[in-house]
């Protein structure tokens, strides 16, 4: 798979796992439905104990450490009350987890429904990452994710053959061309060859796929109305 190329006219890489994939699932779709477009979502399961260190807790309380120093854990207290205010301007709750989660079954359900199930994708992600984020989900549980595909209306019967074969190749082959390709986080965006990084690009990618009609729009954080 090439990461950066598509024959949609935007590439879009999302985590179940990532709050800030999470806050912008919501305008992402909008943005398609007004644009009257169809874009490539794709999975990037992030490998967040590299670089954030683990931890596990239990109502709350960490009872498991490793990798993590003060100054870590301030980072991602921040990081999910910034996603947080955004969730909550969205009508969603976002729970801070109580784990670092294999978010890799539920991220080969987009691959699934993207390829298979193209007009889903946006009840797809509404069945997954709206329970997730409010802690009511079991991502590594396939039987779970089986059932988020039937609410979102996709037959899951060859969902089973998919992660063992094509969808794990693809999605592991995504992970080994990851930074190679310039492609570090969630969400991140793919235009005409160039990436974007974060959903404050929206503005901009709005105006490209749209003509880029009059002065292009700043970095923001909503859509130009």
């Amino acid at each position: 798979m090439e990461l950066r190329t598509s024959h949609s006219p935007l590439i879009v890489y999302l985590d179940v796992k990532s709050p800030y994939a999470f806050v912008s699932v919501k305008p992402t779709l909008e943005l398609e439905r007004r644009l009257g477009l169809q874009f490539d979502w794709r999975p990037y399961t992030l490998d967040i104990p590299s670089y954030l260190g683990s931890a596990k807790k239990d109502k709350g309380t960490v009872v498991e450490s490793s990798g993590r120093s003060p100054l870590i854990w301030n980072a991602i207290r921040y990081a999910y009350m910034d996603a947080r205010r955004y969730a909550e301007q969205q009508g969603y709750v976002l729970k801070g987890t109580e784990k670092i989660w294999d978010s890799s079954l539920a991220n080969m359900g987009i691959l699934f429904v993207n390829l298979y199930h193209r007009h889903q994708i946006p009840d797809y992600l509404e069945a997954v990452f709206p329970p997730f984020w409010r802690r009511e989900l079991d991502i590594e549980d396939c039987e779970v994710v089986k059932h988020c595909l039937e609410r979102a209306g996709v037959n899951s019967s060859g969902f089973d053959e998919f992660i063992l074969g094509e969808g794990k190749r693809l999605h592991d082959d995504i992970l080994s061309q990851r930074f190679d390709t310039g492609i570090y986080g969630v969400p991140t965006y793919v235009l005409n060859g160039d990436v974007f990084f974060g959903r404050e690009h929206l503005p901009y990618i709005q105006w490209a796929l749209s003509g880029k009609q009059g002065n292009a729009p700043d970095v923001q954080n909503e859509l130009n109305p």
